[in-house]
């Protein structure tokens, strides 16, 4: 069995299709606008090098959790390959506002940092 996407609701397809094409040079898909539900918008975004694709979808009735915890997918995590990638895309994160926590040794011996999306979805990028 193979994995074909992952889907996640946001606020503003655009929005989250830029922030995975800047952090994460991601190749944006065509912009899907449904006729038989109105108001839903998406976009597959796809992960270069891992085939790993995202359909990022908009709708007027998205509200985001009154909490960042709750039922559901709690992160998604990315491998970036070695501490150093880790470390460089930490920084670039920190300098936009979106680094969650500083790249380190996790109890469980990840090497990781922890960040979030424009909308608080937390993703871990990790060595």
């Amino acid at each position: 069995m193979k994995l074909a996407h992952i889907a996640l609701w946001t606020k503003d397809v655009e929005q989250a299709s830029a922030f995975w094409s800047e952090f994460f040079d991601a190749e944006i898909g065509e912009r899907y606008e449904s006729r038989n539900r109105i108001g839903f918008v998406s976009r597959f975004v796809t992960l270069r090098g891992s085939g790993l694709k995202l359909e990022l979808m908009q709708g007027p009735w998205v509200e985001m959790p009154a909490d960042l915890e709750h039922v559901g997918w709690a992160h998604i995590a990315l491998t970036f390959g070695s501490r150093e990638a880790v470390d460089v895309a930490a920084q670039r994160f920190e300098l936009a506002g979106l680094l969650v926590s500083a790249a380190r040794t996790t109890g469980d011996g990840y090497y990781e940092a922890v960040v979030n999306t424009p909308e608080g979805i937390l993703i871990e990028i990790v060595a």
